[in-house]
């Protein structure tokens, strides 16, 4: 029987309930045999003496069995004092595999003394020895109580929202969270249970995954040529990354660094996922007109994404012809060479900065989106633009430039305590940037979804916390409001709003645009003008502050 059930080829260090299971089957089907033998032999069975021997062989050979378990939890002999004493959140399914992971660990270097979890049913009851002693409103008070050293989240399906919610609950702890990874990476064999994640600032943004059409996506781009500008940047490398995950023939990298492009085009063609994609990366600028059409007209793309522009609202205060010569007129260029050559789909990638805009930067993009909008009244290419806020991450912004701060010892400059902005993550704005492509139908300004708007200085105290110091150990200094900065952005004005969705965290603003000769005079006027005249004249015309009234009924495109 012992054979039959196999309980010589088990690995009983780590043995389980079905171990002691198949233990006992084997034992009573000896004892039924013995039993069946003595019937024949003797014509009578003894039912004590069977009794007994049952009882016997289960103590002798399921103990004999399971004190190898025992003697293989280090744990119950380890100095507990030199272990970092974890509290774990949630006692589910999830819980459950991190606890037993830690404590049948030989070299772990943690000791779970608590767990919490909010289902008041499971209160007070014991997890592989360890108790759950309250909910997550009563973080703070375990943590001092226990003399917690750190805390472990284990609920899989806790989202985003959920551990920011957490994460304010141990503000006032000073002791360090991390993640457990998903469950079926840890299944698939990719991480170990153990193998713990930061809580990294995009995790307290609050922001749910976004969910693609991929039907749709995978329509409009297998087996079609794709051409990015300004592909080396975060929000274009970011898109071809996205595309290329739907099998186009090709993917043009556009842009006028060298490196950037180097940097993406070695990333995307080294992938052993994307053999079946050609990558071609081309150095050129979108203000040199001729280049620009002479690539559309060589390659001739189904879809082009517009990203290249300049972003930076400071630097193009200092530099405001810079901003019209490229997000202006550079986009001229690339919508302009779409039309002429019959491109399928055009999308531009727009800003929140482009909502009623005292900067040059945001003006220079709110007449971009004018330009395609234009365009798209005649033409055969399917124009659209897509706005959205700041991207965590990405070049010039905020996050990376608290980094560093924080890595030199502080302070962190905040420009104002009342500074707000909308963020999201650079995948999440690049999937949705992708997916409102599918969804134009020509002159649609798409709007994502940025969630509530982010204090700059609870990003700052965020980021302080995460990176293991408090706010006395690194100071934050308001430095006061750098020129064209707004304290409040805006995705939509006023006259823009619509609030009917097209698509799960995407909506169509009404956006005016002007009669195609007042735009063409405008941008014929900007090139005789001088920096100042230039910067006064976008803004103005950005805002629909016309010079001459006369010239222009402000109309309106959905």
């Amino acid at each position: 029987m012992a054979y039959l059930f196999q309980l010589y080829n088990r690995i009983w260090s780590v043995a389980s309930v079905q171990e002691l299971l198949s233990i006992g089957y084997a034992v009573t089907g000896s004892v039924l045999s013995a039993s069946v033998l003595q019937l024949v032999i003797n014509g009578d069975i003894y039912f004590r003496i069977m009794a007994i021997t049952w009882l016997l062989h289960i103590v002798l050979i399921g103990g004999s069995r399971f004190l190898l378990r025992i003697v293989n939890d280090q744990t119950l002999f380890q100095h507990q004092g030199s272990l970092k004493r974890v509290l774990v959140i949630g006692a589910g399914e999830a819980g459950t595999i991190l606890v037993r992971s830690i404590k049948r660990d030989p070299h772990t270097e943690y000791n779970v003394v608590a767990i919490i979890d909010d289902n008041r049913h499971k209160q007070n009851l014991k997890l592989m020895d360890v108790e759950v002693c309250g909910k997550t409103k009563d973080i703070p008070r375990i943590v001092e109580e226990k003399r917690i050293d750190e805390i472990f989240i284990a609920i899989p399906s806790l989202g985003k929202l959920g551990v920011r919610k957490i994460y304010e609950q141990c503000l006032s702890t000073k002791v360090s969270i991390k993640i457990m990874p998903k469950i079926e990476d840890v299944m698939t064999g990719k991480i170990s249970v153990n193998d713990m994640q930061e809580v990294k600032i995009e995790d307290l943004l609050g922001r749910e995954e976004v969910k693609l059409d991929m039907d749709a996506i995978s329509n409009k781009l297998m087996e079609k040529v794709i051409l990015i500008t300004g592909a080396g940047g975060s929000i274009g490398s970011e898109i071809c990354r996205q595309v290329t995950r739907f099998k186009p023939t090709q993917v043009i990298l556009l842009g006028h660094g060298e490196n950037s492009i180097y940097t993406i085009y070695s990333e995307l063609s080294e992938n052993r996922d994307n053999k079946e994609v050609e990558f071609i990366p081309i150095i050129a600028d979108i203000q040199d007109r001729e280049k620009i059409f002479e690539v559309i007209q060589q390659y001739q793309p189904d879809v082009i994404y517009h990203a290249a522009a300049h972003k930076h609202v400071p630097l193009m205060e200092c530099n405001p012809y810079e901003a019209v010569k490229n997000n202006i007129f550079g986009t001229k260029n690339m919508a302009d060479a779409a039309h002429i050559f019959g491109i399928s789909n055009f999308v531009m990638i727009s800003t929140d900065k482009a909502v009623n805009p005292p900067n040059i930067m945001g003006a220079t993009k709110r007449i971009a989106e004018m330009i395609i909008q234009n365009l798209a009244r005649y033409s055969d290419t399917n124009f659209t633009a897509v706005r959205f806020g700041n991207v965590l991450g990405s070049r010039g912004s905020v996050v990376p430039r608290f980094q560093a701060q924080i890595a030199a010892g502080g302070p962190v400059t905040v420009t104002h305590p009342e500074m707000t902005r909308y963020f999201m993550t650079i995948p999440e704005a690049s999937k949705l940037v992708v997916q409102a492509g599918t969804l134009a139908r020509g002159g649609e300004v798409f709007v994502l979804d940025m969630g509530e708007p982010v204090k700059i200085v609870d990003l700052a105290k965020n980021l302080i916390r995460l990176s293991g110091f408090t706010e006395e150990e690194i100071a934050i200094d308001f430095s006061g409001i750098r020129p064209g900065e707004k304290m409040y952005e805006e995705l939509l004005n006023k006259e823009e709003i619509q609030e009917q969705y097209v698509y799960p965290k995407i909506h169509v603003g009404k956006a005016y645009c002007p009669d195609e000769h007042v735009l063409m005079a405008f941008l014929t006027e900007l090139e005789t003008l001088d920096a100042l005249e230039v910067k006064q004249r976008v803004i103005s015309m950005a805002n629909g502050q016309w010079v001459d009234i006369k010239m222009l009924i402000p109309k309106t495109i959905a």
